[in-house]
């Protein structure tokens, strides 16, 4: 008896490959991937876990799709229902074997970032760049399935060479873009959270994607900037400085005693040594300006914090004026004395008012 164009007995091998094939499939995960997941929660390590997903998720779908194929295999089906089949074992196949490869290479990236300080942000950074290898993967997961549908890829190949080259000249400036987006990622001159200075523009660093930029400037809006622009700028990260240092000068009058202008410097020291998280560094008597006599202070604020720094200024500046007016020193400021000869008065000719 035949049925379809194949006899009884080649049906019934079919069926008996099928049903063996998913018995031996729900063993594999009633047994094996059983024990595999409770070895797998015993250790600390995510790589065996990471496996065991993987199994279960592409690799036991896989055992179906083969099952199948396999099955069908034994019987005689016309040729267009052959190439069919042949064809969508082949999309199946290439469709799983491709997200057993990505979770491979996501798996990979992140557990390399995890390594990492700030591995939270990072993670954010690198999914722009899990696009672009995706992206890749199945283009060339797609030219593979082509050539094994016995199709001749060379032109193809050929094609998206010279796609590619037109491409490129026409979208210099998005691939710039894109070349700047792997340099910050594995240069990593910012990252998200630290708070840069590019020029005359400044703020915390939001979102670094393939294109641009976006940071959150001290107003409060939203600034975008091109990865080229970044890259090819000098970068002032904030966020990286373990300590301020400060230089500030101070002037006083010339009617200043030397004894006064001995104290100055013995006073700004121990006023700079009385805070907490400040290292002092030298205090000179620097010049003779034009109209005062200079002084130049430099000290270290143990923080990078901005508003740790501005409160700590601002106590030594308060105490340096207390002291001051305490020892009756004057600051100076911009003025011009004019000294009149009475001699050279009274000799002047008379000045006649018309």
């Amino acid at each position: 008896m035949t049925f379809l164009g194949n006899t009884t007995l080649a049906w019934i091998t079919a069926i008996v490959m099928l049903l063996g094939g998913f018995l031996a499939i729900q063993i594999f995960k009633k047994i094996i991937i059983y024990q595999l997941k409770k070895l797998s929660g015993r250790t600390a390590t995510s790589i065996d876990d990471f496996l065991v997903t993987t199994i279960e998720k592409s690799v036991v779908p896989l055992f179906y799709v083969a099952a199948f194929y396999f099955s069908l295999n034994a019987l005689t089906f016309p040729a267009a229902v052959g190439r069919a089949i042949h064809v969508a074992f082949l999309f199946a196949f290439t469709f799983f074997l491709l997200g057993i490869i990505t979770a491979i290479i996501r798996q990979f990236l992140f557990s390399f970032i995890h390594k990492q300080t700030n591995s939270e942000t990072k993670e954010k950074q690198a999914k722009g760049l899990l696009i672009i290898i995706n992206i890749i993967i199945w283009v060339l997961g797609i030219v593979f399935l082509i050539d094994n549908l016995g199709y001749d890829v060379t032109t193809l190949i050929t094609g998206l060479g010279i796609g590619g080259i037109a491409i490129a000249l026409a979208a210099q400036t998005i691939l710039g873009d894109l070349f700047s987006y792997f340099i910050i990622f594995f240069d990593r001159p910012f990252e998200i959270g630290d708070f840069i200075i590019v020029n005359d523009k400044m703020g915390t660093v939001e979102y670094v994607g393939i294109k641009t930029t976006r940071l959150r400037t001290l107003g409060g809006e939203q600034l975008v900037c091109s990865n080229t622009y970044l890259t090819n700028a000098q970068v002032h990260n904030y966020k990286r400085m373990e300590q301020r240092r400060i230089i500030f000068q101070l002037g006083v009058v010339y009617q200043t005693s030397a004894e006064q202008l001995k104290k100055i410097p013995e006073i700004v020291k121990a006023i700079i040594l009385s805070k907490e998280s400040v290292r002092f560094d030298r205090a000179h008597f620097s010049g003779f300006g034009n109209s005062s006599l200079d002084f130049e202070f430099v000290y270290y604020v143990e923080s990078a914090d901005f508003n740790f720094y501005m409160d700590r200024q601002q106590e030594i500046y308060l105490d340096i004026f207390t002291a001051f007016e305490r020892e009756k020193i004057e600051f100076a400021y911009p003025t011009q004395t004019v000294f009149v000869n009475p001699a050279a008065v009274s000799d002047a000719a008379p000045v006649l008012e018309v």
